[in-house]
Formats: structure tokens, sequence, C-alpha cells
């Protein structure tokens, strides 16, 4: 599954600190060994997170009293939180613990996601357990708490336990299965009567649930529970939905369980956590994962038939584009009505409140509807249970719920939600808002309608409704996209719904005729935009890749540990359950490194050819032992230095193409990316202005929305605005506006775009601006942005950019990033060449 933009983001942070703690881990390893009492006032999870440049930090220890670290990661609904826990164990194995194999404790909140994680988890064939597989090499268990597992489980695969917050949620021994004594687990025990090995279990583990008491015969000994199994594994913590598990009780639990790693994922963080990175819902937006803009039609003067037949009509029509969709592209959409009523019971269908069977009566007689279109979701039936909703064969229309749905529940064609409840609560009564978000195969289909989703309601207050909706969307991680809401004007005519504007009067003359220069090809005799995977990563010649340094990497004789503590006994004797390393990798298993390396290495004959060459070069200077004992830093250094010489290999590809003519740095008559767009869509009440009230006076369009401006990017946008030395300004669409593609696979979507003001109120120069924030500054990616805008800007000035007759003689175009912490001054010295 490939991943988004704000999932590598993620992704490379969660990296970044992972080797940051696994530094700071060996030096505290060192200092505890040779001082022991200085175990719990060392946090070096807090020192890695300092490390990285971050400020506040929550320690948090396990109940062994040691440092863990405990790291938040915010992404809203839609976002992929599943597939980012995925990734994720795969670092913290690869770059922090350093094993294949061992216990993942995944918790999550309630059942709908329970079930629904579990269903992808055991399916072999969906890309998350791909990914754990090929984490693994192919040795994944996924366990459920009533699931007996022993030591060689345990050593030999990667196993996931999957608990719902309330098993993992202490409340007593008596209570609570995972906390009782069971004979399924005896193997990470001593024998019955090695009461000698028990007592040194209890002194390694002292949290350890116990009966008996010190001193007597039998000592006190540990229950046979998979509370105390957990507690000698140290398993790495995945809490889905996070927020929930933070009462006292939830957290003493989970530090219990000792583990050794702590990732949570929400999408809406408590206060003092140690959140590592924060995904807007703009940048979910700008990368086709969610269905924006969501329209709210108010019904005030009808009842519920009226706005169910209503918001019928609205799927209906929305089937019809669906189909024709299929037609043209072979993509599948069954869009699915969600109907929230008052009363579900099978006792509580009585007067005053609208009921599931009454919401499916009236689709069954009045409508006409299927029987086998309409299902209800509720506590009592549950219609949808084992079935696919994205099956082709799958007949389902129109599911009726109360709240059963309202979290976990994901089915990206759900299009159209109808509010028949007419709770005194608005913000209760939305809370399925987040359940008709997700984007079908998190691809825009390029129809408007389909695109975007649909809320019906009757008899309620539209400012608090509206309220509600925005108070929802913020508790899904979505409120920086809050202002995307359309209110049907006609219902309610105090709100505005989404208009089409276009230039301003006195820039109608530039209209359609606002070209930019991109990278393009020659292609057969035709010119066409350059596609780093076909024109570029396709031209690597991999034998280039010199790997003959890659022996001179230090490599440490000392073996590596498991820290796998206690978890098994062999006879009489007590052993330890530190596994080295080494002993894992009794033997160097060249496939499960090429897989590794193939989101470097796209081909994965060549992948497999340039792992088994990495590891020849190796063996000439070290013994395969050693190899496979710092098998996850040798990896890393790899993947390091095949990262380095394959973007050096694409930037001379990029040039030597340029040199020999293949591609120019040109202007594409009818490329829809290099003609700034005739019209834009926008809501009034969203329009950026200057602090005073001001409207904007030289955007090239009257309206800028609000929202697609941050703090930096807004500064900019109004000081432009005030620059007598300026004729237009433009702020760029990301992710689907004008872009530029280098030698990278990113390409890059500069935010602004201005020009100059001739005499005859026209122009010459345009100017390209891309701005970066201070937390960005002086990254590989900013400074490879800084260095292709430069190169832009040198090629620009070589060019006749009247050879395709666009009318842009004589103009010049000058690329620049512009950084937070000098960007007035910078502007000023560029605005004050003009």
């Amino acid at each position: 599954m490939e991943l988004r933009e704000y999932q590598k983001k993620v992704l490379d942070k969660l990296s970044e600190y992972l080797l940051a703690l696994n530094e700071q881990k060996d030096i505290y390893d060192q200092l505890v060994e040779e001082h022991p009492e200085l175990k719990s006032d060392i946090h070096f999870p807090k020192k890695a997170w300092e490390k990285i440049g971050r400020n506040f930090y929550h320690e948090a220890s396990n109940g062994l009293g040691e440092p863990v670290a405990d790291i938040y990661i915010k992404v809203p609904t839609g976002g992929g939180k599943t597939l980012l826990a995925c990734h994720g164990i795969d670092l913290i194995n690869r770059l922090y613990i350093r094993q294949q194999h061992g216990l993942v404790l995944w918790i999550v909140p309630t059942s709908q996601i329970y079930e629904q994680t579990l269903k992808y988890l055991k399916d072999r064939e969906h890309p998350y357990r791909q990914l754990l597989d090929i984490s693994s090499g192919g040795r994944t268990l996924i366990l459920e708490k009533l699931d007996n597992f022993n030591t060689n489980d345990v050593e030999n695969n990667l196993c996931i336990l999957l608990l719902m917050l309330p098993s993992a949620s202490r409340q007593s021994r008596e209570t609570l299965k995972i906390f009782q004594d069971n004979s399924g687990y005896t193997s990470f025990f001593p024998p019955e009567d090695a009461y000698k090995l028990y007592e040194e279990l209890v002194e390694a583990v002292p949290n350890l649930d116990t009966y008996g008491e010190a001193g007597t015969i039998y000592g006190k000994l540990p229950l046979t529970s998979l509370g105390n199994v957990l507690r000698i594994l140290k398993p790495i913590i995945i809490i889905d939905e996070g927020h929930k598990a933070y009462s006292q009780t939830a957290r003493e639990t989970i530090y219990g369980f000792n583990p050794s790693f702590v990732l949570e994922l929400s999408a809406t963080p408590p206060k003092n956590v140690n959140k590592l990175i924060q995904i807007t819902g703009r940048e979910l937006n700008d990368e086709q994962m969610i269905k924006l803009d969501l329209h709210v039609t108010n019904k005030s003067s009808v009842g519920w038939k009226e706005t169910l037949s209503e918001s019928v009509a609205m799927r209906d029509k929305l089937e019809r584009l669906a189909k024709k969709h299929e037609q043209n592209t072979g993509v599948y959409i069954r869009p699915i009505l969600l109907i929230q009523v008052e009363r579900t019971g099978k006792d509580q269908r009585q007067a005053g409140f609208i009921h599931a069977e009454d919401a499916k009566e009236y689709l069954l007689k009045q409508l006409s509807m299927p029987q086998d279109h309409i299902a209800i979701k509720s506590s009592d039936t549950n219609d949808i249970e084992g079935m696919d909703l994205l099956s082709r064969g799958c007949p389902v229309r129109f599911i009726i719920t109360k709240k059963a749905l309202q979290e976990g529940w994901d089915c990206p064609f759900a299009y159209v939600l109808c509010v028949l409840a007419k709770s005194q609560s608005e913000v209760a009564m939305t809370q399925l808002i987040g359940r008709i978000l997700r984007q079908p195969y998190a691809r825009k289909t390029g129809n408007k309608m389909l695109d975007e989703c649909y809320v019906y309601s009757f008899q309620h207050d539209t400012g608090k409704l509206v309220s509600g909706i925005k108070q929802n969307l913020e508790s899904e991680g979505l409120g920086d996209i809050a202002g995307r809401i359309a209110v049907d004007e006609e219902e309610n005519p105090g709100y505005e719904r989404e208009r089409t504007i276009r230039y301003r009067s006195q820039f109608k003359k530039f209209e359609g005729k606002i070209y930019l220069p991109v990278f393009a090809i020659n292609d057969k005799g035709v010119w066409r935009e350059v596609s780093y995977q076909s024109d570029i990563l396709a031209r690597v010649d991999w034998s280039l890749i010199d790997l003959s340094k890659l022996g001179e990497v230090s490599l440490g004789h000392k073996t590596s540990t498991d820290e796998i503590v206690s978890i098994g006994y062999r006879g009489n004797a007590l052993e330890t359950a530190d596994r080295s390393f080494h002993e894992y990798y009794s033997q160097l298993n060249i496939e499960y490194i090429a897989r590794q390396l193939l989101d470097v290495i796209p081909n994965p004959w060549i992948s497999y050819s340039v792992a088994e060459k990495a590891i020849q070069v190796l063996l000439d200077r070290f013994e395969e032992t050693i190899i496979s004992s710092n098998l996850v830093f040798v990896m890393e250094e790899l993947r390091k230095r095949l990262d380095q010489q394959r973007e050096k290999i694409c930037q001379d590809i990029f040039r030597q193409m340029l040199t020999s003519g293949t591609m120019k740095f040109y202007l594409l008559k009818g490329n829809v990316n290099c003609l700034l767009p005739t019209t834009v869509k926008v809501r009034s009440n969203q329009k950026l202005t200057h602090t005073d009230g001001e409207q904007l006076q030289m955007s090239l369009f009257d309206c800028v929305p609000k929202e697609d401006v941050n703090g930096l990017e807004e500064e900019v946008a109004l000081y432009l605005d005030k620059q007598e030395k300026l004729l237009w300004w433009y702020r760029n669409i990301s992710q689907s506006g004008y872009r530029i593609q280098g030698w990278k696979p990113n390409r890059i979507y500069p935010d602004f775009i201005a020009a100059n003001k001739t005499e005859n109120d026209t122009y010459n120069k345009v100017y390209v601006l891309e701005t970066k924030g201070e937390h960005l500054s002086g990254n590989p990616d900013t400074e490879y942005k800084r260095e292709l805008l430069n190169f832009c800007s040198a090629r620009a000035v070589e060019k006749d950019w009247d050879e395709l007759s666009l009318g842009m003689n004589g103009s010049k175009f000058i690329f620049t990033m512009v950084d937070e912490l000098d960007w007035c001054n910078q502007l000023n010295t560029l605005i004050e060449t003009i």
C-alpha cells in the first residue's frame, strides 16, 4: 500500500526519534550497569526527545520502575491509523528493540474497532497483514485474549495480541480473565516444584500478581495468568484511540504490563502527552483521503418522511453518477445512506419517537426499496455482520442505526447521512459525521458530487446544527477544515453555499493566459510533463551503486540481546531469557533484507541482487554471526547509502536529460498544471481579510479561502496584497495546482505566485514562492526544494517563452524559497528589484 506524503512524514519523524532513543538507551544501559542506583534517575526517552529538538516531555515508567517511551501521534479520522501502527511496529522492532519477533499488545477501545482490526490483521491478503509479514519474515501470529501461546511462539514469531480497552483496564483479578490463573501459559513459568526459581522470578519482576506469603514453605508464587506473561515479556504496546485510555486505572494497568515502548494514535490527543507529530485535516484532504465539501440541508418546515425521501433521492442521484464513473473507469462505488433514528430496541417502538422499524417500513412501503437494500445496525440487530460492504455483490444501500456506527465503523461508500433524531444536543446528534468522510479508494473521482458528502436533517436550529457538526469534526481531528461546511441557502438564508469565483475584473484580460513552466519530456514527438517513476527512476542503472565502502562500517563484536526477561525455563535451572540477536539470525536471510529495500529499489530482482552483493562485501571482512548480530544497523546503513546514491544518480539523470534536450523547462500548452485556473470554488464566509477587516485588493481572484493558509502563509499573503510594485498574486492550490517535478519522488507545489506591475498594467516578471516554517529550516526536504527552485530560476533565464505563442513573450520567472525567520526581509529585497 503506497504511503501518502503525510504518512511518510509521520514515519520519518518516528524513525528519527527511535534512532535517538536507541542511542540514548545504549548510554543508559552502560551507566546502569556501572551504577545500578541510577536506574530510576535517568530518563533516556526524555533525552532522546530533546535530541530531536523537542522541549516538553511527560515522563513515564513501567511497573519495574524503568523509563519507558510513550509517544503520541495525532492522526485525524480517515488518516490510516492502523496502517501507521503496522509500520510503527516494524520501525520500533528494527530501530529500537532490534528484533523481528516478540510480543505486541494492541489495545483498541470498542468492539467495532476490535472486530474490524482483527479481520484485517488475520487476512493474509490485506495490506496491513502483509506489512507485518514483511516485518517478521513471514512469521506473524494474530492472537486474542483467550488464545493460549507459549515461549516458542514468542521466540520465533511476531505475536500481535489484540485486546479491548476494558479487558486491559484492570478492575480486579476476580472479574477480568486476563489476570486470572490459566494453565495455557505454564511454559513462561518454572516447573511447579521449582520454588527457588519462582523466588528468583518474583525478584526479577516484582510487580507480578502472586499468591502465598514470603517466608512460608512455598513463598510467593506468581499466577500463571496472561497479565503476568505480559509483564514478563515487556511488550510493545499500541493504543488505538489513545485518548480513551487516560483514566488513572487505564494508565496504571498499561504501564503495569512493563512495556518496552508505548505508541498511541488518536485524532484527539489529551493534554500533557508526548505528541511527536500532528497531521491536519487539510493534509488528508490534499491527499484525497476524505470527501469535502460537507453539504448540510436542514429542513425547517417538513417532517421526517419528507427529509428521508430527499436524502434517498440524493443517494439515488449519486448512484447514477457512480455507475457512469464505473463505465468510464472500471472503478466500483455504491453510495450508502446512513439513517440515524431515535429508537432501535425491540420494545421501544412508541408514539413520538422515530424507530428503526419506522424508517425501514417507509423505505419498503412508500419508497419501494428492495428488502435486501436495507440493513439495521444496533445493539440488538446487526444485519451487516460479516458483510463486505465494498463488494460488488453486496446489495446494501441503506443502513439504519442510532449509535452503533459512531466510532470505528469504516465504509468509504457511505456518502449521505440522514439525521432523523430530534435530540436537543446537536453535538450528540451529529456524531455520525465522521462515518461519511472517507473517500472511496482514497482517490478523488474527478466528479465533484462523488468527491463530497451530504447531511440531511429537519427541525433543528441551523446555527446549533452547524456548531455541532464543527465540534464533531474537531473530535475527529478535522477541526482545521470545519469551514468546509456548506449549508443549503434556501432553507437557511443566513448561510452561503459554495460559489464559483473568477478573476477580478481588472485581471480578466489574463484569464486563461497565465502559464508557468514545468519540466517536460519529449515522448514520441509529443511534449508532456516529466514523471519521476517512468522517466527518472526507470532510467537508474543500479549497477552503478557502489557498496565497496559498506565494508568500512564498524560492527560490534559483542552480541546484542533482545531483553525478553524470564521468557522460558529449561529443566530445573533458571535461564536468563535475554536471547542474543545473532542467535535469532542464525543464518542471514537475503530475501528478508531484500524486502526491506523495496521502498528504495522497487524492482524485487534488483533488490535481491543488491542485498546479496551488500552481504558479500560485509562477509569479506566480518563473520556471518557478527553481521547477524548487527543486522538492524547493517540494514539502516545499507538503506542510507542506497538512498544517497539513488538520489545522486537521479539528479545526474535529470541534468543529463536537460543537457541532451530530452527534457526542457517548458510552457506546455493545454497542460492544466501549467495554466493557472480560471475558476475557484469558495465560500464568502471563509474569506481571508486583513486584520482590520479590509478586503483583499490584489489577489488574482476576489476571494482566498481562509482555511487554505497557515499562519506564515497568511502573513505572506497579506504582505503581498499591500505591495504597490505588484500587479496581482495567487494562492496556489496544494496537491492540485501548479507543480514542479524534480529529481526526487515528491512534486513541489509552491505556495504563491505573484507578478510585477508595469506601466501599462501588465507584467513581465512572475515570482514563484515557496514558504517554509522555522521548524522545517535546514532539513533535507527544505534544502532540496531550495536547490530545485534555484535550478528553476537558472533555467528560466535561458528561455524564450514565446516559442509556443502563449503570450508570455519577454516574461521572466523567478523561483525562490521564503524562510519564516527572515520572510519579510527576503520579500522586501525581492520586490525592491522590480
